[in-house]
């Protein structure tokens, strides 16, 4: 079981290192093809200012919300339905009633 959570471990570090080299790469390439063209003052960035480019937009623009952030409504769903567990009939139908 230990040995899972160790490989798992290894995956989702590898995983990230990995998007966050496909990520620099890509605004690294966008940048220099498109800032150049575009703006005469600009310059050529490397892959580092490129990173630095990408996890400052992420500040700014996104946050680190993660995945607990969005879309995970399971333990709003789990709340709930302990909560219409508990209802009466009658509740229940209010509820439907109201809803619908």
């Amino acid at each position: 079981m230990k040995n899972h959570w160790i490989r798992r471990g290894i995956f989702m570090a590898l995983t990230v290192v990995g998007g966050a080299i496909v990520f620099g790469y890509i605004v690294m390439s966008l940048w220099n093809w498109l800032m150049p063209a575009l703006f005469a003052g600009a310059v050529i960035i490397t892959f580092w200012q490129a990173l630095g480019i990408l996890v400052l937009s992420k500040i700014l623009f996104g946050g680190w919300k993660g995945r607990c952030g969005r879309g995970n409504h399971g333990h709003w769903r789990n709340g709930f339905r302990a909560k219409w567990e508990g209802m009466s009939e009658e509740e229940r139908e209010k509820f439907r009633k109201c809803c619908n």
